[in-house]
């Protein structure tokens, strides 16, 4: 992955005047069954820099398509946007076990965003064995450019390999500072290499080898077995209730 180290990062401030809000209702929480949630989406009217990236993860926003968003769930805080300092990072002997065997088997390619009907299969195969899937419904091509190609900041695709087929592909927002972890899907059928894991120790490790200092996976959800798995990244740090937390240990 064609990563180059960061430059030296001139301070700008967040500015919401750079945001259109395009929806602020209330919904079903995503996460946690019997919650109402609000996530107002937001369409940045520029593209966002490389710089921008790492400010708006910083302040705890994430992407889905070409807006962001930030969770204003109050009294319900259970939504943590989590990071790992890839500096500190370590190694479990489970998780180098994990890398060894992907290492071995996988090749690893980067590329722009794209949709494929490979692509599109093995999204759907994922969703649908993972129970994802609203009401069972497949996702069509419109479906998945709108999700996973179309974009408001510098984004590539990770593509993993093997014996030359395509068997899991993450989407990865590039910060001059950071890495962001959109999404990845993967083949149910290969989940001996435990696909997922090994997604996230190449992305650790591509923020290590190109200089940035953070990898951003997303919302942790400790009540929500589809989230919670990020506790195994350790050391992490979690925006809890606006201040950045050390985690050092597996919760």
């Amino acid at each position: 992955m064609a990563l180059q180290p960061p430059a030296i990062i001139i301070d700008s401030k967040l500015s919401d005047h750079s945001l259109v809000t395009i929806q602020d209702q209330p919904q079903p929480c995503p996460y946690l069954f019997d919650r109402q949630a609000r996530m107002p989406l937001q369409w940045p009217t520029q593209p966002l820099t490389a710089i921008q990236v790492d400010q708006f993860m910083d302040a705890g926003y994430r992407r889905s398509g070409s807006f962001l968003y930030q969770t204003h769930c109050e009294p319900c805080f259970e939504c943590e946007p989590t990071r790992v300092d890839v500096r500190r990072f370590l190694l479990s002997r489970s998780l180098r076990r994990v890398l060894a065997r992907g290492d071995s088997e996988l090749r690893v390619e980067c590329h722009p965003p794209s949709v494929t009907s490979r692509k599109l299969e093995l999204l759907n195969q994922h969703r649908l064995q993972r129970d994802l899937a609203l009401n069972g419904v497949a996702l069509d091509e419109s479906d998945y450019r709108s999700f996973l190609v179309d974009t408001c900041c510098p984004t590539q695709e990770i593509h993993y390999y093997g014996a030359d087929n395509l068997l899991a592909v993450a989407v990865v927002d590039v910060g001059q500072n950071c890495l962001s972890a959109v999404y990845c899907y993967f083949s149910p059928a290969h989940s001996r290499l435990s696909l997922g894991t090994y997604s996230i120790l190449k992305q650790i490790q591509f923020a290590q080898e190109s200089g940035r200092q953070y990898l951003y996976l997303g919302m942790h959800v400790a009540a929500n077995e589809h989230l919670n798995y990020k506790s195994r990244f350790v050391p992490q740090e979690r925006l809890v209730r606006g201040i950045w937390q050390a985690f050092d240990e597996k919760s």
